[in-house]
Parts: structure tokens; sequence; C-alpha cells
């Protein structure tokens, strides 16, 4: 078991990591999620996140149309409340957005392992790669999300990957 795939090491976390505990369990976004495999990913569980992040959730459908209904089923009474199905990298893709106490959530769903969805994969290279780092690397790559860059193309510029950060990334190191 991976370290990410609950949400106990988010009760001992920072301040923004602790009340995201909070705001996933009094909403229940995970009981609601069981049926397919929900795990966060994103910034804040590796602490890099700023003010505007939000909850990223990745979630693995085996029926397409039965993730849908919970989504709608569970959220759609939430402030905000979308939900879209499109084409991310090849794969069908559900996507929900709604906020909870303040914080915006998204819900990611592919009929892809979450291990294997990309969400999962950058956040994994991305907290290695923080652990090897360390803590002046981190404070760079908040300071660069906070100017308006997205998470991957901050870790391209500082880490030299030319071209698309999001696939340079996923083969840093390979």
């Amino acid at each position: 078991m991976d370290q990410f795939d609950t949400l106990d090491y988010l009760k001992v976390g920072n301040e923004l990591q602790r009340r995201s505990y909070d705001v996933l369990t009094t909403h229940t976004v995970f009981d609601k999620l069981a049926g397919f495999t929900p795990v966060l990913v994103g910034t804040i569980p590796i602490d890099i996140a700023i003010a505007s992040s939000d909850l990223d959730i990745v979630c693995c459908w085996n029926v397409k149309e039965d993730f849908i209904e919970v989504l709608k089923h569970g959220f759609s009474g939430y402030p905000g409340f979308t939900w879209c199905n499109t084409v991310i990298n090849g794969e069908d893709t559900v996507i929900a957005n709604f906020f909870a106490d303040g914080i915006e959530i998204e819900i990611f769903g592919q009929h892809l392992p979450v291990k294997e969805q990309n969400g999962y994969r950058h956040m994994l290279i991305e907290y290695q790669i923080l652990q090897e780092k360390g803590s002046a690397f981190r404070d760079k790559i908040i300071n660069l999300k906070s100017t308006g860059m997205k998470t991957e193309p901050a870790f391209a510029k500082l880490l030299h990957i030319e071209g698309d950060p999001y696939l340079g990334l996923l083969n840093y190191k390979k």
C-alpha cells in the first residue's frame, strides 16, 4: 500500500491538509466514491498547494454511466456542481467539479486504474523529486505556482525539461 492510498496522512499534515481531511470526511466524499478506487492527487498531498489549489480526486470506473450517476446523486446539490464527458490522452474521461466548505473539489474518472492515470503518476514523480531536491526547491515550485504557472510546467522549468512538460515529467529520469 502506498502512503497516498488512504487519507490518513492528511490528519497529521499541515493546516490545509488537515482542513482537506475534514472536508472530505465530513462530506463523505470518499465513501460516496468507494466503488471507484478514489485517490487524492495533486498539490495538496505533496505540500505544494497555493491558496487557489483544489482537491483533485482520481477514480476508475468500469461502467461510465454508473460513475456519472454516483457523481450526480452524491454531489449535484453542492455549490458550483458541473460535470462533463470528454477525451483526455485518448481516454474517455468524466470530470465533476463542485465546492464543499469553500474548497473546490474536482473528481476525475477514467476507465483506467488510478495508479496508471497521469494525475497519480505525476504526483508520485513530483513527490520523489521534492524528496530529493529539498525545501528550497519546494519553495521555488510554490513561488512559480503563485505567479499562475501550473504545477507540471513549474517542475519542467526548474528541471530544464524541454517540450511538453506533462510528458516530460512522466519520462523524467527514465
